[in-house]
């Protein structure tokens, strides 16, 4: 421990134990335990209790009180455990007998304070924190606080009961690994004494008629098989089988909720998952009797392991699509298209039930829908889904949703009834729809899928969260058709797609609602990102209207629509502006206006959003290279920074930065050099001619005055930002080779005005005192004066001190000492104490 820890400490207890005072802040005791935390780790030996005991005195003093505050009496007994941890400090806290007070059944347990619940919590977590080695284990089994630790279980606060289960899967693990010599096999029952009284409690909770101890027992069980794999966890499970199989098929005691989470717990087990482990027999049984709604985490659980025998994967698989198959059975009659399943795992009428009631029916379909989500979301399925026939599914449940399929069986008119507008079903559909586009096996429904698409985006009962899904499932199954075989039938069905798709659109971006306007301008920047190198899908959307109301929706009322635009108008400039062989009329012209107008909603829109929107975009111009050549260039980032620079959003003078970054590694890569901008270079490969050319563009475009200014700008990731640019910049006009010599510049102006500017970044205060106009000698469009500047600043030494956090200030001693004082009142004689 450090001395200014010895010296604090004292001051620390005495205010923390004073009785005048209430209590102190929760966050600064946090603090404070995290400080002793620190403490305790570096050294395990009893010296920290023997050098300072102040800290036995205010664990004393605490006891002492007739009615300590919750809080300190929780911070007590965290404490105590953290000192605890290790034996040779847990033996002398024994001595001086203040474990079994605090620990026992003479502590808080018996006490009023026991009543609130942060007294239980911070008894579990001292035990816990405590819970390292034997001599705590026996403590506990012996005082009998494995009772107490039962008893919490059924904590009325869920901390307190998560709390309790978790403290018992660690002492069970403890107690197994500190007191068994030998593995334990499945033949030998020779329990460590702590484990065996755990062992007693869960099968007597199991064994019981109480719901409630046998669902702690159960979240016991799942929590240990979750966290240890170790090979004594099949001994455990071999004796308490039986009787969870018989909860599969109990009707007096439900738990079968609770079944699915723990088998998953165990199929992650390397001790359970081999192939030939009987274990997969109960799954399978489960699979079976659990509910569908029980059944479907389970299942898809199952299909995203790799280890798995084939027959359990292909029944979880049939849990899954049984509800998608009931949907398609009973869209029509007689079936017009195959089902999902050549068989069901268990009876149909099962599933068919839960349809025929509205609750049950949403539920257990949006249930089923995120599943399917989530496995398709994986890069690789250990399964293969039918996709084909998943999709058909699909559009029937949103055409069920918009009343635009009429079923001919009775079932199918009780789901289409429940389903009519059912936006959280059509959500979740569209959300499947759309990652099926990324499997392969539906072209021969591409054409019926747009329709029923279509037939979304024309409806205007369609609410504006459900036409946002619809237009990003559209866009990606556009992106997915243009993927496939370019025959001339194929493309002809492809143009007239995408002509309904922009007459739909032209009216969306007229829709009195902005959400409905700005998820169209987001559909739209989809499309143009994925989709600007088709000839049909330009030549469709320039032959609409669609361009010219998107730039009339720069000027729109609401900022987000604003914003939205801006990307678009961006996007589309790309086409109508950029391409070889651009179809515009006017092209240079209309460039320049385009510009013009972003460069207006850059220097005077209210809203951050469309400011932030219209340096993204600029900077995507000048990544693509599409701002002319190395003259227009120097201008068009020369007038962003500018305005760029005296922005009060942070994030819009971030992407300044970023533009100037890009514009940099642009310009010097533009000289053939063969390694671009931010790795060192020697002086034989930079050419002092390219320096001199790239210094100047640089000083032309007022780079660096934007640069130095942003070194300290009050918001640090800009100030970072700038450094990092700096430092590439000084690598490459100050070669490996060059000697850096602070003391050369003192003999020029301009040096006398770089040593004045050094001084101003190592205090920190540049954004004050920034010189306008070559103020202090510093003339930053001077090629000379940069040069020298980026060979004298340490630009390491001002990133070092701009990514040092401030938590080496917020938590010293003395900054944890001086909160302490202001949450529970300065008093004098403490405040003496602790200075």
């Amino acid at each position: 421990m450090t001395r200014e820890c010895s010296l604090l400490l004292p001051g620390v207890c005495a205010a923390l134990a004073d009785p005048r005072q209430p209590g102190s802040d929760d966050t600064c005791l946090e603090k404070l335990l995290d400080w002793f935390r620190e403490l305790t780790a570096c050294d395990p030996t009893a010296e920290l209790l023997q050098n300072n005991p102040c800290l036995t005195e205010f664990i004393v003093s605490v006891l002492a009180l007739p009615e300590p505050s919750p809080s300190i009496l929780s911070f007590t007994l965290r404490l105590a455990g953290i000192l605890a941890a290790s034996e040779s400090r847990f033996q002398h806290l024994q001595q001086e007998k203040l474990l079994v007070r605090l620990f026992g059944r003479d502590g808080p347990l018996n006490s009023a304070l026991w009543e609130d619940a942060s007294v239980r919590s911070g008894w579990l977590e001292g035990v816990r924190s405590m819970m390292h080695h034997q001599p705590a284990l026996d403590i506990l089994c012996n005082g009998g606080g494995i009772d107490v630790i039962f008893t919490l279980q059924g904590d009325p606060s869920l901390f307190v009961a998560s709390a309790a289960s978790q403290l018992l899967v660690h002492v069970f693990t403890l107690s197994v690994e500190a007191e068994t010599t030998e593995p334990l096999s499945t033949k030998d029952c020779d329990w460590p004494v702590c484990a065996q009284m755990i062992i007693k409690h869960i099968e007597d909770s199991l064994h019981s008629r109480s719901a409630s101890h046998i669902e702690q027992s159960l979240k016991l069980l799942t929590s240990l098989f979750g966290s240890c794999h170790a090979p004594w966890t099949e001994v455990l499970w071999l004796g308490v089988a039986k009787q969870i199989e018989s909860f599969l098929t109990e009707e007096t005691v439900q738990v079968q909720h609770m079944l699915a989470n723990l088998f998953l717990k165990m199929a992650r087990s390397p001790v359970f998952s081999g192939t030939e482990s009987s274990f997969w027999a109960l799954v399978t049984s489960a699979l079976e009797h659990l509910t569908p709604v029980q059944a479907g985490p389970l299942a898809v659980g199952i299909l995203r392991l790799y280890k798995c025998p084939q027959d359990v994967r292909i029944q979880a698989l049939t849990v899954l699509l049984q509800p998608m198959d009931c949907i398609l059975r009973a869209a029509s009659q007689p079936l017009e298209y195959a089902g999902l399943l050549d068989e069901s795992v268990s009876d149909p009428s099962t599933v068919e039930s839960l349809l025929s009631s509205k609750s049950t029916c949403v539920s257990l379909l949006c249930q089923t829908l995120a599943h399917l989500e989530e496995l398709l979301s994986l890069i690789y399925l250990p399964v293969d889904l039918p996709y084909a026939s998943l999709l058909h599914s699909l559009m029937t449940i949103l055409q069920f949703c918009n009343g635009f399929l009429i079923p001919a069986s009775p079932l199918g008119s009780t789901i289409s009834r429940f389903l009519i507008n059912c936006f959280r079903i059509q959500k979740s559909a569209l959300d499947v729809v759309a990652a099926l586009s990324e499997r392969k096996g539906c072209d021969a429904l591409v054409g019926s899928l747009f329709g029923v698409l279509l037939a979304y985006l024309e409806s205007p009962n369609t609410s504006p969260t459900v036409l946002k899904k619809t237009l990003r499932a559209t866009s990606q199954w556009l992106v997915r058709l243009q993927e496939l075989s370019c025959s001339n039938s194929r493309w002809q069905k492809t143009e007239e797609i995408l002509e309904d798709v922009f007459l739909v659109l032209q009216k969306h971006l007229c829709s009195p609602s902005w959400e409905v306007r700005d998820s169209s301008l987001e559909f739209l920047t989809v499309l143009i990102q994925y989709l600007r190198d088709q000839d049909e899908f330009r030549q469709s959307l320039l032959s609409s209207e669609v361009p010219k109301l998107t730039e009339n929706l720069l000027e729109d009322p609401e900022s987000y629509v604003r914003a939205s635009a801006v990307t678009a108008v961006g996007h589309l400039a790309f086409i109508t502006y950029f391409a070889p062989e651009s179809p515009g009329v006017g092209n240079q012209y209309n460039k320049e206006h385009i510009f013009a107008k972003l460069q207006e909603i850059l220097s005077t829109d209210p809203e951050g959003f469309p400011r932030r929107a219209v340096i993204s975009i600029f900077t995507e111009w000048l990544s693509q290279g599409c701002t002319g050549q190395l003259e227009d260039t120097e201008q068009f980032v020369s007038r962003v920074i500018q305005t760029v620079e005296h922005d009060l959003d942070w994030e819009v003078r971030l992407c300044g930065l970023e533009l100037v970054r890009i514009f940099c590694t642009h310009t010097v890569c533009q000289f053939g050099l063969p390694t671009c901008l931010y790795a060192p270079v020697s002086s034989a490969v930079t050419s002092s001619i390219h320096q001199n050319k790239t210094i100047q563009i640089f000083c032309r475009a007022k780079v660096f005055g934007f640069l130095f200014r942003s070194l300290c700008d009050c918001d640090k990731p800009v100030g970072q930002t700038a450094c990092d640019i700096l430092l590439g910049l000084s690598g490459y006009f100050c070669p490996i080779s060059s000697l850096k010599n602070s003391q050369e510049s003192g003999d020029s102006p301009a040096g006398r005005g770089i040593a004045w500017l050094q001084r101003t970044l190592r205090q920190g205060s540049l954004a004050q005192n920034f010189p306008i106009d070559g103020g202090n000698g510093v003339d930053f469009q001077d090629p000379e004066s940069m040069i020298l500047a980026l060979r004298t600043i340490d630009f390491i030494e001002l990133r070092d001190e701009l990514n040092k956090s401030s938590d080496h200030v917020e938590k010293s001693p003395q900054s944890l000492l001086q909160d302490i004082l202001a949450t529970v009142g300065t008093v004098e004689e403490n405040e003496a104490d602790c200075y």
